[in-house]
């Protein structure tokens, strides 16, 4: 496991105002997994709306300034109101996003993430994946404009942001906090890198919350799902029971709270997608625990649901209210 220590990374990371939240948004929830390259429009239009109340202390207004002045399929002309709106006073949030149907098909096809950089296969791929999800990117922060959110997208490979043996070696985040104190929502994304020991990998988004959050310390963090939360086991089974708080020990063990179910085994079963190549619901909890180890709460939840917007609120910090659905992960000190 890297260290902060073994990673290069950029000396100033330091944010004019605190950042309040890293969101990530799952692939499954914002994109139609089990269709190749296909958005769930409803759940992304959802999600953006309640990051923008979520995002705005004060009631946010009736219209928002809309920022995604795109032709958009199906058009003739670009419409768009120029005016000089007052917009509101925005907490700090940073969004990142999974590939979803975007992206993982193209990486395991040619075998992206195992390397071989050199083989014409494997470098195509690599072309291909890298394709897919800024593709995915360009549409989540036109979705977040649209809601008057000034968002940009930044790719962790143009940043120049690389791995070693598939564990974090290089990551410049000094773009990423010139964006936050230009007063903008840096939307990032998982990503086909450079690794320098077997040529390339995928660095998936939950490993990159995990690191911006050692960094950057905000006061909490929220990953929004397609599913209420961590199970004792795959929520497709009947006997499935939603564990809503877990307690993370500083030797990165941890310990269920909430439900206290007599002799409910700690451990929790974890299915993978076939196509997904980092390694789905496995590392959404192992990066969480280590997230919570340094202090910060955990918020995971449905997306696009009242639950997680309170969540993305910040409403259920503290004490989980009883009604409130989701797995807060949280460090046992």
């Amino acid at each position: 496991m890297e260290t902060k220590q073994q990673i290069s990374s950029s000396s100033d990371v330091t944010t004019i105002k605190p950042l309040c939240c890293i969101v990530k948004l799952g692939g499954a929830a914002i994109t139609c997994k089990n269709e190749i390259e296909k958005i769930n429009e409803e759940n992304l239009g959802t999600v953006s709306s309640q990051l923008r109340h979520a995002m705005i202390s004060s009631p946010p207004p009736l219209k928002s300034f809309g920022m995604d002045w795109s032709k958009r399929p199906g058009t003739s002309e670009i419409s768009v109101e120029f005016e000089d709106p007052a917009l509101p006073d925005y907490s700090n949030f940073l969004v990142v996003h999974g590939a979803g149907s975007f992206g993982h098909f193209q990486a395991s096809r040619s075998a992206v993430h195992k390397g071989g950089l050199h083989l014409p296969l494997v470098k195509a791929g690599f072309v291909a994946t890298r394709i897919s999800v800024t593709t995915l990117n360009i549409e989540i922060v036109r979705s977040l404009a649209r809601e008057g959110i000034p968002s940009v997208g930044i790719s962790p490979f143009a940043c120049g942001w690389s791995t070693c043996e598939r564990h974090m070696a290089h990551a410049d985040i000094s773009q990423v906090v010139k964006a936050i104190n230009s007063g903008f929502v840096p939307v990032l994304h998982g990503d086909a890198v450079i690794d320098e020991s077997q040529g390339c990998t995928i660095l998936s988004g939950d490993v990159i919350i995990r690191h911006l959050a050692e960094l950057l310390k905000p006061e909490y963090v929220v990953f929004l799902t397609d599913v209420l939360g961590v199970y004792d086991r795959p929520p497709t089974d009947p006997n499935a029971i939603l564990l809503q708080e877990i307690a993370v020990d500083e030797d990165g063990s941890w310990s269920i709270i909430k439900p206290t179910l007599e002799g409910m085994n700690k451990e929790v079963e974890i299915t993978v997608a076939a196509h997904d190549t980092t390694g789905g619901m496995v590392t959404k909890i192992s990066e969480a625990a280590m997230i919570a180890k340094l202090g910060i709460d955990v918020y995971i939840v449905k997306a696009a649901t009242e639950h997680s917007l309170r969540a993305l609120k910040g409403e259920v910090r503290g004490h989980v209210p009883d009604d409130w659905l989701g797995t807060v992960i949280r460090s046992s000190k």
